[in-house]
């Protein structure tokens, strides 16, 4: 236990610095008052995106102390997150999925495979990226996409409505 924690204290911090860098494609704007809901749907993909996206949902990106959350609902959600090409078997799962959830909402491909089909591209299996399905989805491109670029691009999906909350009595 001693020789571990000697280890430790040598090695030092491991981790990469929190340094946010704005995405290559700029996401639609949410109006949502700072807080966003993502249901998130796996469409076919190979499993890199998610792994990122539970890197983001650690303690340290924490996600949650800017207001951004994952929920199991449809019908809870602000935003879908698709990663992966959509398969033709997963293709109606993701429509129903979006039907649910309620208005104001927009779709987020995250991968490249989720924007333009990546290396999936053309086969008779899928339908490509994601705007095949919903045309004018907002797209975060990358073979998978760093956990600053997601936290990013979700940090400008919502903003804070514009003025001050009531003072309380």
């Amino acid at each position: 236990m001693y020789r571990i924690i000697l280890k430790i204290l040598k090695t030092g911090l491991l981790t990469e610095p929190l340094s946010v860098t704005s995405p290559e494609s700029p996401a639609p704007f949410l109006p949502v008052a700072k807080s966003l809901s993502i249901r998130h749907v796996d469409a076919g993909s190979c499993n890199a995106c998610e792994l990122e996206l539970h890197a983001l949902s650690g303690s340290y990106y924490a996600p949650e102390r800017q207001g951004i959350r994952f929920v199991s609902s449809p019908r809870h959600a602000d935003l879908l997150l698709v990663t992966g090409p959509v398969t033709c078997h997963m293709e109606q799962a993701l429509k129903d999925t979006h039907d649910a959830m309620a208005f104001p909402k927009a779709v987020l491909a995250v991968g490249d495979c989720a924007c333009n089909g990546g290396v999936f591209r053309g086969s008779p299996a899928v339908r490509n990226g994601v705007d095949a399905i919903f045309p004018g989805t907002a797209k975060i491109p990358g073979c998978p996409p760093s956990p600053n670029i997601l936290l990013s691009a979700l940090r400008g999906l919502s903003r804070p409505v514009s003025g001050d909350l009531p003072a309380s009595s």
